[in-house]
């Protein structure tokens, strides 16, 4: 198959769809497929994708309506016989769905990682006749879509995002830094939807009960003067420390005690997925995914794999770190159940596979219908 995947994401910004994307896209060119990215000129995505394999190439897509670049993008998709052109953004569908459907390109999907369709009549305009299909990473946003009554009961498919486990990986020693603290990690953008200020705020109630413990975050964002304002504000200068953008978390994640996240909302939450490899227990908001990921149901937030609690609660943070800080064997089962449960159901061997399995159906159905 010749699959285009477009991401017009700006230039700097990167985080788990585009990470899927690279990923989805390595994997297919692995199995065989002519596969291309495209992107903004000097995007991270860009340059990701090239460090892993993939091909790339460069499209500008600057807002809904393009008629050059709508152009330019249907020329490209018949010179090079696409068969499927993968959309992340809105505007990409409405960019480039428009141009598959000028270059007769057969099958257009749109990819969901997280709710980005509301119930607004442009959304219902451009999914219905731009795209023959949306993926997600969520049985929750498909359930979402189908109460809109716009799609039929196969529009919507759920393939769950995979990961790589490292075969090794050294944890990074916590105890030269902080000698006898116990290491509370997260990780993510710093911004609104990360839900760090709550998490500023559970570790100021925690420090009114004890001193062990010490909250680490990677990333790197706009709110980052704001959230290091409120933790100085909150006496935490050295108890809650900001480490920055962190290219390879897997070392921090395989040295801290517990992995929270803090998010508002998520599509499936990726690093939730790899402290889940890394043997780590988990304490997450109730977000998209977030369930199915760690194994609990719509109704009993219970799981095997951590503890979840409602969003902007950080009483809520603070009584699960409290459970479960002191509790090493408990820690332990959820970090086994965790690494068991990723290694069987969200690998990348799996996606690629899925996703492959996907295309090719879409793929026949669309020639078998023509």
């Amino acid at each position: 198959m010749n699959i285009l995947f477009i991401n017009s994401i700006g230039r700097n910004k990167f985080g788990g769809g585009e990470k899927w994307m690279v990923n989805a896209a390595k994997g297919l060119t692995e199995k065989g497929h002519n596969v291309v990215l495209a992107s903004k000129k000097n995007s991270k995505i860009l340059r990701y994708a090239a460090e892993k394999g993939v091909g790339t190439d460069v499209f500008e897509i600057r807002g809904d309506i393009a008629p050059f670049t709508t152009l330019k993008i249907a020329a490209w998709l018949k010179k090079h016989k696409t068969d499927i052109l993968i959309c992340n953004l809105n505007k990409d569908v409405r960019v480039a769905g428009l141009a598959a459907r000028l270059a007769g390109t057969p099958v257009v999907l749109a990819r969901h990682g997280m709710l980005l369709c509301s119930r607004k009549w442009k959304h219902k305009l451009t999914l219905t006749n731009l795209t023959d299909g949306i993926i997600t990473n969520s049985g929750t946003i498909r359930a979402a879509y189908a109460e809109y009554g716009w799609f039929d009961r196969n529009f919507v498919k759920v393939i769950y995002n995979g990961l790589d486990i490292p075969d090794h990986v050294e944890a990074h020693d916590f105890t030269q830094r902080f000698p006898g603290k116990k290491i509370i990690y997260s990780a993510g953008r710093l911004s609104d939807q990360k839900g760090f200020t709550y998490l500023i705020e559970a570790a100021a109630i925690l420090r009114t009960q004890r001193s062990d413990l010490v909250f680490a975050v990677s990333g790197e964002g706009k709110l980052e003067p704001e959230l290091k304002a409120q933790a100085k504000s909150a006496g935490l200068e050295d108890s809650f420390i900001f480490l920055g953008f962190t290219a390879d978390i897997y070392p921090l994640l395989r040295g801290c005690d517990i992995f929270v996240l803090a998010s508002l909302f998520e599509g499936m939450p990726n690093v939730v997925m790899e402290a889940m490899a890394m043997q780590k227990p988990v304490i997450a908001t109730d977000v998209n995914g977030a369930r199915e990921l760690m194994g609990a149901t719509a109704t009993d937030p219970a799981c095997a794999t951590g503890i979840i609690i409602p969003s902007k609660n950080p009483q809520a943070i603070a009584n699960a770190v409290n459970i479960l800080i002191d509790d090493p064997l408990r820690m332990a089962a959820f970090g086994k159940a965790g690494y068991e449960r990723v290694s069987r159901e969200f690998t990348i061997g799996a996606m690629v596979r899925n996703l492959e399995l996907h295309l090719q159906k879409q793929l026949e159905q669309k020639r078998g219908r023509a």
